[in-house]
């Protein structure tokens, strides 16, 4: 019994001891005690993928002659990636929260000496919103008068704004003898999918139905989200961080969730083989038996021979050999990189990244960026990996989505 006392009374000196290190100083040089662990993260739907080193460029011939891709080796650092493209239903999430913020602002619901500044109060979401009972307070949020269709009391979409912030490293980096807050931007973006662009984007052309169902419709949950231009994806991003750094409860900050780089993509499109020119690796759009292998305009417009008029599920066709699905079709992707002809001829080997922040008056030129993987509505040629093509970053075309990235902090995953 007393050896038993004894054991006791060691393992709490030893617990006391343990729990004391990191506040006392001991006179050693161990580094700072009480740090939080890591483990590194799984984020829910998205693909691991692995550091490495890639041939970009043309997977063949340059049949274009435009010598914007031309073969350069680089390296890229691991990160995660969305197995499918940002899907309707996902995107609805962020513009149901907009939706929700703006009814709690109206309402007044804000938390009580949280410490914020008058004009930037903090919602208090524990409180709830009766849409019924408070019809009154909340009836500014919904088409008024003439805008009102058909009776219908709809929300007024171009209420749906969103503020996000961004940090110019790049500007810190080479101006740091500034003052901070000449680098921390912000921006409000008008959140809701240009519908309309199922109908603008083509002429004598009947896509009405598309533009009526194709983002609130369930039978489209699960379909890529379509119509949002670059600042809106980087809003998404912004939010998509925010609500992952809300509700972890670790109280430590990952990575943000962001738009990959042109190479990041054409890496993980390639799916870790080497010069691939489609996902799948082979040089034909059809399988042995003779089915297309990727939601494209196949021969001269026979849009339904592969399986779907205009665009499919997000993982509507088999994935590439990292797990991603239709990183060929289905909807041309976003992506961080600003787009130049000759970027490939200056652009740094590791990690390559070109980025140009193009204000509303700047030239048109200046608002180019990248996209890739080709859509539904494109020839087989934009399906190429090594395809690079652009639009501008106002723009919103029924045929443009969006996934995102989450660079990977270590080595490699092996080593949690």
């Amino acid at each position: 019994m007393k050896k038993l006392q004894n054991s006791l009374m060691l393992l709490l000196f030893l617990a006391v001891v343990a729990a004391s290190c990191g506040r006392k100083e001991s006179g050693q040089l161990v580094g700072v005690l009480d740090r939080p662990s890591w483990k590194g993260i799984n984020p829910y739907g998205m693909v691991y993928i692995p550091s490495g080193q890639l041939q970009i460029g043309t997977g063949d011939e340059d049949l274009s002659r435009q010598m914007i891709a031309r073969p350069k080796s680089i390296s890229i650092q691991g990160f995660f990636m969305d197995d499918t493209e940002v899907t309707n239903n996902e995107y609805r999430q962020f513009v149901q929260w907009v939706i929700d913020s703006l009814a709690h602002e109206t309402l007044q619901h804000y938390l009580e000496d949280d410490g914020a500044t008058s004009d930037k109060q903090r919602i208090d979401w524990d409180m709830d919103v009766d849409w019924e009972a408070d019809a009154e307070e909340l009836e500014d949020l919904f088409y008024q008068g003439n805008e009102r269709f058909s009776g219908r009391k709809e929300l007024d979409v171009s209420k749906m704004v969103f503020e996000f912030q961004w940090y110019d490293l790049q500007g810190a980096a080479h101006h740091g003898d500034r003052n901070r807050t000449s680098f921390i931007h912000k921006e409000r973006v008008k959140i809701y999918p240009d519908t309309l662009a199922w109908v603008r984007d083509y002429a004598y052309s009947y896509n009405e139905p598309m533009t009526r169902n194709y983002f609130w419709h369930p039978a489209f949950d699960d379909y890529p989200v379509v119509g949002v231009n670059w600042k809106m994806a980087k809003a998404f991003s912004y939010w998509r961080t925010k609500l992952w750094n809300m509700y972890t409860g670790d109280g430590i900050m990952s990575e943000d969730f962001r738009l990959p780089t042109e190479h990041e993509w054409e890496y993980a499109a390639r799916g870790g083989r080497e010069n691939a020119p489609f996902p799948w690796g082979a040089y034909y759009t059809r399988n042995a038996k003779g089915c297309l292998l990727a939601n494209f305009k196949p021969g001269r417009g026979n849009y339904p021979e592969d399986g779907g008029l205009y665009t499919v599920k997000a993982d509507g066709y088999y994935p590439n050999d990292y797990g991603l699905y239709c990183m060929a079709g289905n909807v041309a992707e976003w992506t961080e990189t600003a787009f130049f002809e000759n970027s490939y001829s200056f652009m740094h080997d590791l990690n390559p990244d070109i980025r140009k922040d193009a204000k509303d008056e700047d030239p048109i030129t200046d608002k180019r960026k990248v996209i890739r993987g080709g859509s539904w509505k494109d020839v087989a040629f934009y399906l190429r990996t090594g395809t690079r093509t652009f639009e501008y970053q106002d723009t919103t075309k029924c045929y443009i989505g969006f996934r995102n990235v989450l660079t990977f902090l270590g080595r490699s995953i092996n080593d949690f």
